[in-house]
């Protein structure tokens, strides 16, 4: 159970923000923002055109420059969100968590299981919410898959393929397609962890792991070509796809049941629309899709298409904003994190090895 916070009465909750890179301006800030429940209290970033960009973006918050200034104002803030590059997230978050404060950590919460369990008993102990953001369960076309499962249209799942493919042929430089192991680069633990997530979630723990990891861009030095193929103790078989070479992308979900099968393709259009600058609006339709984009749903015999339910990525915020004022629990939990890294963790090693790896 996760102590309350009520100190400010009925006011929004104070929100500081580490970082303000993509993750923090296309993401994390706009959607705290667009839930009333928070406000943008403080913008963390060293980079003088950022600090300008979040002053302009977001008049009300005030912008500082590194953590420490953060943290030595701490009792203003109700939560802190993390989204600083990978290798610095279990830092941040035990520096949040010793500092009595919540805190939402962008994906991956860490680099292994163990560290976020530590994270995830450190909050436990201290009575602090703790959770990682992973919006991906609020994309249009997933909400739907859900839906197609409560309703029993599909039967019984045997074989769930997710893809989440891009074509970047060309390098942008960065951490993220760094090889160095400590920065925590790749695909494997970037788009990774949103696939593995999105598996776990639908179907349950993973008994078995085997992947495929390639650098296939010139000078790359991260994973950028990514295939993991996992069994779950339920019995269904989930073969999941990430990479940024993918010139004619595949399918980014295909359900197959006993009863019928669900193809959907194209990606959930919240993080375009996110990056064009459009932003969630009190009243106002969100993440809907395009007609001619909707799934289909059937069989060889006869298939109709599905309407994709709207996207509704600031429903994670709500609920962290509902989570803090009841004291309940996170939408997305450190156990579920590590869940997803231990997945993580046993594909690094079948990809080194080439080897199925057993999870206990």
């Amino acid at each position: 159970m996760n102590t309350s916070r009520s100190s400010n009465g009925g006011a929004p909750l104070r929100v500081g923000l580490i970082g303000y890179g993509v993750a923090g301006s296309f993401f994390h800030a706009p959607l705290v923002n667009a839930v009333p429940e928070l406000r943008l209290d403080a913008i963390v970033t060293s980079d003088p055109d950022r600090r300008r960009s979040a002053s302009e973006a977001y008049p009300g918050a005030r912008t500082v420059p590194d953590a420490d200034a953060l943290f030595a104002d701490a009792d203003r803030l109700d939560l802190v969100v993390v989204a600083s590059p990978n290798r610095t997230h279990v830092e941040l978050a035990e520096r949040a968590l010793r500092a009595g404060l919540p805190v939402v950590v962008d994906k991956p919460l860490a680099g292994t299981a163990a560290e976020a369990e530590a994270l995830g008993a450190l909050a436990a102990e201290r009575g602090l919410l703790l959770s990682v953001f992973q919006n991906r369960r609020w994309d249009g076309d997933f909400l739907t898959v859900r839906d197609l499962m409560a309703e029993g249209t599909l039967g019984t799942i045997h074989r769930f393929e997710s893809r989440f493919e891009r074509w970047r042929p060309r390098l942008k430089g960065g951490w993220r397609e760094s090889g160095d192991p400590l920065e925590l680069g790749g695909l494997l633990y970037d788009l990774g962890s949103h696939v593995v997530d999105q598996a776990v979630s639908l179907f349950g723990p993973v008994v078995s792991v085997y992947a495929e990891a390639d650098v296939r861009r010139a000078d790359g030095g991260a994973d950028d070509d990514t295939f993991l193929a996992l069994t779950h103790r339920s019995g269904v078989r989930s073969h999941l796809w990430v990479s940024a070479l993918a010139a004619q992308p595949g399918p980014r979900f295909r359900v197959l049941g006993d009863r019928a099968g669900y193809v959907k393709y194209g990606l959930d259009p919240q993080e375009d629309q996110l990056r064009a600058g459009r932003r969630p609006e009190p009243g106002a339709r969100w993440g809907a899709e395009e007609e001619s984009a909707w799934g289909t749903l059937g069989s060889t015999e006869r298939t109709e298409p599905v309407p994709t339910r709207d996207g509704d990525y600031p429903a994670y915020y709500a609920a962290v904003a509902e989570a803090l004022r009841s004291g309940g629990e996170p939408p997305v939990s450190a156990a579920e994190a590590a869940e997803v890294l231990r997945v993580l963790e046993a594909a690094r090693v079948s990809a080194a090895e080439g080897r199925v790896v057993r999870l206990g």
